[in-house]
């Protein structure tokens, strides 16, 4: 049964990726689907008993002995990847009996049914690692598998610039990450989990000579793991392939935007919570990263007009939370907001995915208006997804947005505080872009193409399915799972899965808060969505007149705050004129001159030279050849003489 929720997807992916051609379309939508579900309904029951047994390792098979280094694939299933398991395979299904109807007239259905299937494999073989490397693996098969699918359409231009983006910028971060990991087993001389997290403590007041500097182990190793997870989760710095992916189908953009690949991040930081920890530097700058991606983003999604990317950056935000909830030490926390994000914020993508698809693939707010009438399911969706990410009681966002805030100010650091005004900030924003979405999509004159509007219809059940599932995570998941995650039985939940250093009560503290650090949150999101209905419904011409007397600070967030453009000033330019410079003068004039075309080019000069030999005179070759019999009498005469 453990073995089942874990390579169901991967069986499923070879089936449909092997005998597409044999069994068709619809043959390879069952396959896929039908796997997920069994993998989603076996993690249902796995995340009911797990954390009552504790941890557990399932041994695959041997896998590398080298000297020191030596470990087995193994399966680790505990708290944390129940969970993980719960969330990925749950979506994961929801996304595959979607893509159903949302991809029903593609020409390359099995392959991307199977590609869906490839990556939710890979994300399963990152949450049930047991040790780094296998995690690594399965982090890079994310990599590949994410690549596969936001290019799946790879006759767009736009998809195929956004795919190498995605994989180039997270090549950045693993480059971090597989540093963490040769710095650990420096450190630990083993890989594995058990082993590091044994040892951690022992290992707290080592320092390394780094380039004549004294430097903190733990801190180094926490540096570079988050790296790696600040690439994967689309953090401040390494964010910008996020909203480029959004040229993948929406499916893709909800499995792996929304519940899985982007997930990856906050579960490395939790999963490696024992050695964090011992490096509070590293805490405080998880905590100082993620309060700043939660603001960074949410101002950008204020004024962006595509309907995925106001969603994306909205993902990216989230993300924030998570993360500075783990860096005041609330893993916990973060892992409640993980898990309620999932259900709303995959509602929210594919419930855009139902209006692109009701409106023949037009994705720009400006173009719709009054659609409510029209995907009236869509709508009432729709809704609950919005007031669930602006964290309106009794929504599932509610519990955890404010838990998470709850916990920065309860860690009572500058770092804490940081994160929970910025948070707050960040929470009004959130209201404020979720009914600004709302209500260009649905409310209002309809904007767009009139002939559009004749085709409109509402998405068949297929698709309205997953959407009511996810409905009902949306509205149930947090009111459920509090009291386990965050409430009165989180110890014996997390068990041992999550770490915490002696002192560090922050879960505790945060439900002894003061009543308006826990109200400030709700009044923020309130106060957001109420500036949202004056902007849109009651003053429809007042956002154009702000843009117009703000135009920098306008273009500013509608152009990203710059990062695109700073970095292809700073690295993108540059690196493309040295390779420029290396082609041409290095490769052509140097390698290729000097080496394999230099060769050539002086065979052919020697030919040349010699060829003027070959005349046809039989005398000119009789000549040559007594020169050539006097060289050689003339070489043994001086040779016996000087011998």
């Amino acid at each position: 049964m453990y073995l089942a929720a874990v390579f169901l997807p991967l069986l499923g992916f070879l089936l449909a990726g092997l005998f597409g051609r044999f069994i068709g379309d619809r043959g390879a939508q069952i396959v896929t689907t039908g796997c997920m579900g069994l993998a989603a309904a076996i993690s249902i029951y796995l995340f009911t008993v797990i954390p009552e047994n504790a941890a557990m390792t399932l041994p695959v098979l041997d896998w590398i002995n080298s000297g020191t280094l030596s470990f087995s694939w193994a399966l680790r299933f505990d708290a944390l990847s129940a969970v993980m398991l719960l969330v990925v395979n749950v979506v994961s299904f929801l996304v595959h009996l979607y893509s159903i109807g949302y991809m029903s007239h593609d020409k390359s259905i099995p392959r991307f049914m199977a590609y869906l299937s490839l990556f939710t494999f890979m994300m399963l073989m990152l949450v049930t690692s047991d040790n780094l490397v296998q995690m690594f693996f399965g982090w890079e098969g994310v990599g590949l598998a994410s690549y596969l699918l936001i290019g799946f359409w790879y006759e767009k231009p736009e998809a195929n610039a956004a795919a190498i983006k995605a994989f180039v910028v997270n090549r950045v971060g693993d480059f971090g990450y597989a540093l963490g990991i040769f710095a650990i087993f420096a450190l630990f001389d083993s890989v594995s989990f058990d082993v590091i997290f044994a040892n951690a403590g022992s290992v707290s007041g080592v320092y390394w000579n780094l380039l004549g500097f004294q430097v903190h182990a733990l801190t180094l190793i926490g540096f570079l793991l988050f790296i790696g997870a600040m690439g994967k989760s689309a953090q401040l710095f390494l964010h910008t392939w996020l909203p480029d992916a959004m040229e993948g189908p929406t499916p893709v953009s909800a499995l792996i935007h929304a519940a899985t690949m982007v997930t990856a991040g906050v579960f490395l930081v939790c999963r490696m919570s024992p050695l964090l920890e011992y490096a509070p530097m590293a805490l405080a700058f998880i905590t100082v990263v993620g309060a700043s991606t939660a603001f960074f983003a949410a101002t950008v999604g204020l004024v962006q007009n595509d309907i995925k990317r106001v969603i994306a950056y909205s993902t990216c935000s989230q993300l924030g939370y998570m993360f500075f909830a783990c860096g005041v030490g609330a893993y916990a926390a973060g892992m409640f907001h993980l898990t309620t994000h999932a259900f709303f914020k995959a509602l929210l993508f594919l419930g855009a995915g139902s209006v692109i698809h009701a409106m023949s693939g037009q994705q720009d707010l400006r173009r719709f208006g009054a659609l409510w009438r029209v995907i009236p399911v869509t709508y009432v969706l729709m809704w609950l997804g919005s007031l669930a990410l602006a964290g309106i009681p009794p929504f599932a966002g509610f519990f955890s947005k404010d838990m998470v805030l709850e916990t920065a100010w309860a860690a009572q650091t500058a770092v804490g505080q940081y994160a929970y005004w910025l948070g707050v900030a960040a929470a009004f924003c959130t209201a404020f872009y979720s009914w600004r979405l709302l209500l260009l999509t649905f409310h209002g004159p309809y904007r767009g193409d009139a002939e559009a509007l004749d085709h409109a219809h509402e998405s068949p059940w297929v698709m309205l399915i997953p959407l009511g599932v996810l409905g009902l995570g949306a509205v149930f998941a947090g009111y459920v799972l509090k009291d386990s995650f965050v409430g009165h039985h989180y110890a014996e939940f997390w068990s041992a899965a999550l770490f915490s250093a002696p002192g560090n009560n922050v879960i505790e503290a945060a439900h002894q808060v003061p009543a308006w650090v826990k109200f400030t949150p709700l009044i923020a999101a309130l106060s957001g969505i109420g500036l949202a209905y004056v902007f849109y419904m009651m003053a429809p011409a007042l956002p154009g007149r702000l843009a117009k007397a703000l135009p920098r600070t306008y273009q500013f967030l509608l152009n990203k705050w710059y990062f695109d453009e700073v970095y292809d000033r700073l690295l993108v330019k540059p690196a493309l004129r040295l390779g420029r410079f290396l082609w041409i003068q290095g490769d052509g004039k140097i390698i290729d001159g000097l080496g394999p075309n230099g060769l050539a080019h002086a065979s052919r000069r020697v030919a040349g030279v010699l060829s003027r030999l070959q005349t046809g005179f039989v005398y000119q070759y009789a000549f040559v050849m007594l020169i050539g019999l006097v060289a050689f009498l003339l070489f043994f005469t001086l040779r016996i003489w000087w011998g």
